[in-house]
C-alpha cells in the first residue's frame, strides 16, 4: 500500500480572490487548489488504490451500496438498468464510490492513504479556505466520498439537502483528461429546467456551492475514454468531534 500523500494546500491561492463571487452567486470555482505534486498523488489514491463501491438508487429514490460479490454481474447489470428507469420520474443515480467520511469512522481498511486525505479535509487548513471563501463561519467538519464515473454513470436531479447541518457542497476535480463531448458534467439548474451554469471535469479545481441547490451530474457518454474523478461532498456546522 502505498504512502499517504503529504497534503497541503497552494501557498499562492488567496481565499480573498473568490469569496466575492461565492456571496453573489453563492457558486465559485478556485482553480490550482494545490501544489502539482500534491495533486497528483492525490489523484494517483483514487486511480489505484481504492476499493471501490457501486453506488445506486433504489425503486423509491434512496440510495444504497451494492455488492458485487453478492450480486453477481447479472444482478448488478440489472439494477444499474432500473436506476436508469428510475430517473425517468424522480431522483436516481449509479456511480463508482468510497465513503471517505463512514469509512474513516468506522475504520475501514486501516492504514490507508485515503484516510489521510479525510483528515486534511477536516483541518484547520481547509475548513479555514472554506469559511473564508463562503463566509460560513460555522463549518466545523467535512463529509466526503470519492467518486469514479464511469460511461453511462450519472446523478440525477437533487439539492443537495441530507440528514444534519450542510451548509454547503464541494467538489474537488481530479479527472486528468476530459473531452467536452464525454458529458459528466456538473450542472445546475433554475426552476424552469434551464442550466444556469455547468462546470465540465477537471483537474485540481474545487467548486463550492450553498445548499440548497438543484444540481446534476450529466451522464457519461458511453465512448468516454477515461474516468470522471473526484472528492466531493458536505461543508457542515453539526460535527464536533471534526470527523
Amino acid at each position: 500500500m502505498s504512502e499517504p500523500p503529504v497534503l497541503r494546500l497552494n501557498p499562492a491561492l488567496d481565499p480573498a480572490d473568490f469569496a466575492p463571487a461565492y456571496a453573489r452567486d453563492g457558486l465559485v470555482r478556485i482553480p490550482e487548489v494545490f501544489e502539482s505534486v500534491v495533486v497528483d498523488r492525490l489523484a494517483g489514491l483514487l486511480e489505484h488504490t481504492l476499493d471501490w463501491d457501486v453506488i445506486c438508487s433504489t425503486e423509491t429514490g434512496g440510495v444504497e451500496v451494492l455488492d458485487h460479490a453478492q450480486l453477481g454481474p447479472d444482478a448488478m447489470a440489472g439494477r444499474l438498468h432500473a436506476a436508469t428507469l428510475q430517473a425517468r420520474s424522480g431522483f436516481a443515480c449509479a456511480h463508482l464510490g468510497y465513503a471517505m467520511t463512514e469509512a474513516y469512522e468506522t475504520r475501514r481498511d486501516p492504514g490507508h492513504p485515503v484516510h489521510a486525505v479525510t483528515a486534511f479535509l477536516n483541518s484547520p487548513a481547509f475548513l479555514d479556505l472554506a469559511a473564508a471563501v463562503t463566509g460560513e463561519t460555522t463549518i466545523n467538519g467535512v463529509e466526503a466520498e470519492a467518486t469514479l464515473y464511469r460511461p453511462a454513470d450519472f446523478l440525477g436531479l437533487n439539492d443537495g439537502r441530507g440528514a444534519g447541518e450542510r451548509v454547503a457542497a464541494f467538489s474537488l476535480g481530479l479527472t486528468r483528461q476530459w473531452r467536452p463531448d464525454w458529458g459528466g458534467q456538473l450542472l445546475f439548474h433554475d426552476a424552469n429546467g434551464d442550466v444556469e451554469r455547468g462546470f465540465a471535469p477537471a483537474f485540481n479545481v474545487l467548486t463550492l456551492f450553498r445548499v440548497p441547490r438543484t444540481h446534476s451530474v450529466a451522464p457519461v457518454a458511453p465512448y468516454a475514454g477515461a474516468p470522471r474523478l473526484a472528492v466531493a461532498g458536505w461543508l457542515r456546522n453539526d460535527r464536533p468531534d471534526g470527523r
